[in-house]
Order: structure tokens, then C-alpha cells, then sequence
């Protein structure tokens, strides 16, 4: 089965794409889809539109423009195909529920709805909703059981289908959407569901790259790569593919195709369970991402590891405020706990003050310019060296490494650096493993 993201649904064109890659191998039974993406680069991403009209509607402003902006482009698809699917009773349908009070996740999943029905009139495969298929239940939790039984059961009925991503419904029929980039969840389930022998995600690049291209010129391609070093580097800013499409798959043994949809010739990156067997031994890194905005709670009590239940009620505090911890490296007096910027809220002073009541530390410290960076491989285990030429390439490149966290599996070494060092210290660590042929 294959997904096409966004991009690969743009426009006519692109759909014509789409459609000959499908056509190229009869074993593309069941197609995915995202709602249209940018035609052009100040162009608007169909889902945005749809956002942007809620908006509209949320603080009584006349939402009919962007209702038919979205419209026109998709009826021009509709007529620049050929086909027909009754857009117009479709929109006007979407314009009666909007003024009913529609919820913002039906309103948002009417993007890939659209499309679906699109493409599948195109290709001449069965639409098949994914509205009472992807279950969630009605606190929005998702289902996994239910949704991969009622999947196996209406996809055996149909020999070929197109499904839209994003999106579901709650036990009691409202749509629930997934967070943005979902489709590649819906992709991931159906391919679950119907045993597929691949899960091809087909965009607009040509796989995974060491390093991000904005930071790296010109990096090497990652031809494979495996779910627990995909799952790393997704987590780090490695944004191709939604980190929450791995499990389903990978409960599965599915192995996942990343295509371009405008080079399908591209072989793209692979990612699979296990790595042997598919990768030489010359590879030391497979990949290395980073991200910004962090920030880094240093506590130093004196006798800490003495005192039963320090680390436990530290975290207990974050658990009280909905914090998720991202790393929590420490030694025998300090702890460090790192949290992503964007999910404290506002709420890092009560926090602090929390910490400094509970847990009477000697000191605490806040450093809250913090970028990660995880240079990730599953055989750096095997290796000597790997640390000492990391750690040597940002000394030579300047950069003050402020924290360091290694996973018990040694497959990923986690350094903290100042916001502004982010890239350079990429490059350096880039240049170091890649940047000359290894031993």
C-alpha cells in the first residue's frame, strides 16, 4: 500500500504522477492521502485554509471567501482530471455543516475527505471513509484494537481503495483528527490491517538525509535505517515522516518505503526491524538531527543519591504540571532534568518554586538556551572511538558542550550546546564521520 503526502496531491499535475506510480505496479491496492499541499512556494496549504476559516468563524468574521478559495482549487482539479464527483453538492454540504457549529477537526479533515474522493475517482478505486474506521473513544484516546478490526473488515471488501489520513471518529460519531502530519498514522494502520508487504510513503524528497540539507550541504543519503534510529532522530527534528506512524508497522515487521513522488525511479530510504544484513560495516553514524529550545533544571543536593525518593519526587512535581521529561542525565549529587520549551506553558516559575520547596536543594539552576543534538547508529557500540571523535570535532569547532546523555543501548550519543551553536555544531559532527571515507 502507499500514502502520498500533501505535496503529491497538489494539484492535477501532480495527480497524474500519483496516479502513474500507482498504475506502475499493480500491488498498490490501497492509496492514502493527505489533503492538498503547496503548489508553489507562496502558495497555502489546503489544511491551513481550513484552519484559517475556522478562525474565521470562532471570532464572527465572514468565512465564505476562504470556504470558496478552497473550493475553486479543488473543482479545478475535478475539471483538469476529467472526472466527476459532485464537488458542489459536497461544498455545500461542508458550508451548511460550518454554520451548524461544526467542530474544528471535521472542519480540518475535510482537506484529505476531498481529496480522496478525488483520487479515487481518478484511479477508478472504491472511496472508502475513514470516519467510523480509525476509532477513537470519546475523550479522544485512540483505539488501536478496535481500529485495526474494523479496518481488516472493510478493506477485505474492497480489492482497491483510497482512504484519507488525518483523521477518525470518536465512538460517538464527532471526527478526531490526529495532530498534524497524521496521514502518515492512517498510512501506517492500514498497512497494519491489511498485512501489506510494504508501506510505501511516497512526498517530495528522496528519503532521509544525514543531516538536515538547511545545516549540511549536500549530506549522504541514508539508504536504510532501522525503527529504533528513525524513532531517535524523528524525536530529534528528523521531520519526514510523523514518529507516530513507526509503531503500527513496526508491531508488524512492515518495512517502510520513503519515495519521491517527482523522481519515483529513486530507490529512497528504507527503514526496516533490523539492520543486518542490509547495511555494510563501513557505517559508524546513520544520522544526526538536532532541535532548539530547551530548557535544562540543574539540581545539586549534597548526599542526593543517600536520600531515598529524590528522583522520584522531582518528577512527580513535572507530573503534577502535565510536563513530559525529555532526558534526565545525572551523577551521584546532581540531577539535570531537561524539558522542551514549548510544553512547560508558562508554568516553569510555579515549577521551580515547587522544586525548591519539596526537595530543598543546596542549589538549582536554569539554563533555558538549550539546543540537543543526537548523533544516532546502532553500530556505534561496536566501535571504538565514536565519543572521542565527536567530542574532538566540536572542540575544534568551538563549541562548549554544556550537557552529554547516552542511552543504555549505546545507539545514540545526546549532547547539549547554546541555541547558537545548533548548526555548527552539526556540521562539525557531520564533517567528522562523513566528511572524509571511515576506517
Amino acid at each position: 500500500m502507499a500514502k502520498f503526502g500533501g505535496s503529491s496531491v497538489a494539484d492535477a499535475i501532480q495527480l497524474a504522477k500519483l496516479k502513474e506510480i500507482v498504475e506502475h505496479d499493480p500491488d498498490r491496492r490501497y492509496i492514502i492521502v493527505s489533503a492538498p499541499g503547496k503548489r508553489f512556494s507562496e502558495d497555502n496549504k489546503v489544511t491551513d485554509l481550513l484552519y484559517l476559516l475556522k478562525a474565521h468563524v470562532d471570532h464572527n468574521v465572514g468565512f465564505e471567501q476562504i470556504l470558496q478559495v478552497i473550493s475553486d482549487r479543488f473543482l479545478a482539479m475535478e475539471i483538469n482530471l476529467g472526472i466527476d464527483v459532485n464537488l458542489t453538492k459536497e461544498f455545500a454540504e461542508i458550508e451548511s455543516n460550518i454554520r451548524a457549529g461544526a467542530s474544528e477537526d471535521y472542519i480540518a479533515s475535510r482537506g484529505e475527505y476531498l481529496i480522496a474522493m478525488l483520487t479515487a475517482a481518478y484511479l477508478g478505486y472504491d472511496f472508502v471513509d475513514s470516519a467510523g474506521l480509525i476509532c477513537f473513544n470519546n475523550q479522544g484516546k485512540f483505539l488501536d484494537e478496535e481500529t485495526n478490526k474494523r479496518l481488516k473488515e472493510e478493506l477485505s471488501k474492497h480489492e482497491r481503495a483510497v482512504i484519507p489520513g488525518f483523521y477518525g471518529t470518536k465512538l460517538n460519531g464527532e471526527i478526531k483528527t490526529f495532530s498534524r502530519g497524521g496521514s502518515d498514522i492512517t498510512g501506517s494502520l492500514v498497512a497494519k490491517a491489511v498485512n501489506a508487504d510494504v508501506y510505501e510513503n511516497w512526498t517530495d524528497v528522496s528519503g532521509f538525509m544525514v543531516a538536515d540539507p538547511k545545516i549540511v550541504k549536500n549530506p549522504k543519503q541514508i539508504d536504510v535505517i532501522s525503527y529504533k534510529e528513525l524513532r531517535e532522530l524523528s524525536y530529534m527534528g528528523a521531520s519526514v515522516l510523523h514518529e507516530d506512524a513507526i509503531y503500527p508497522v513496526r508491531e508488524s515487521n512492515i518495512p517502510i518505503n520513503i519515495r519521491n513522488t517527482n523522481d519515483p525511479t529513486h530507490p529512497g530510504t528504507t527503514i526496516v526491524a533490523n539492520i543486518d544484513g542490509y547495511r555494510n560495516g563501513e557505517k559508524i553514524v546513520t544520522g544526526i538531527a538536532g532541535s532548539k529550545d530547551f530548557i535544562v533544571i540543574a539540581i545539586y543536593k549534597n548526599m542526593m543519591s543517600a536520600e531515598p525518593g529524590f528522583v522520584r519526587r522531582a518528577l512527580s512535581i513535572l507530573e503534577d504540571y502535565g510536563i513530559p521529561v525529555e532526558h534526565l542525565p545525572s551523577s551521584i549529587d546532581t540531577i539535570s532534568i531537561v524539558l522542551s520549551k514549548k510544553k512547560i506553558n508558562g508554568k516553569l516559575e510555579d515549577i521551580i518554586e515547587e522544586m525548591k520547596r519539596r526537595l530543598a536543594p543546596d542549589s538549582l539552576e536554569v539554563y533555558d538556551d538549550m539546543a540537543l543534538i543526537a548523533t544516532v547508529g546502532e553500530r556505534m557500540n561496536r566501535r571504538l572511538g565514536v565519543s572521542a571523535t565527536l567530542f574532538g570535532a566540536l572542540f575544534k569547532a568551538g563549541v562548549n558542550v554544556r550537557m552529554i546523555d547516552q542511552g543504555s543501548s549505546e545507539m545514540n550519543i545526546i549532547v547539549g550546546v547554546q541555541n547558537s551553536d545548533l548548526e555548527s555544531a552539526i556540521r562539525a559532527i557531520y564533517d567528522a564521520f562523513y566528511g572524509q571515507k571511515e576506517d
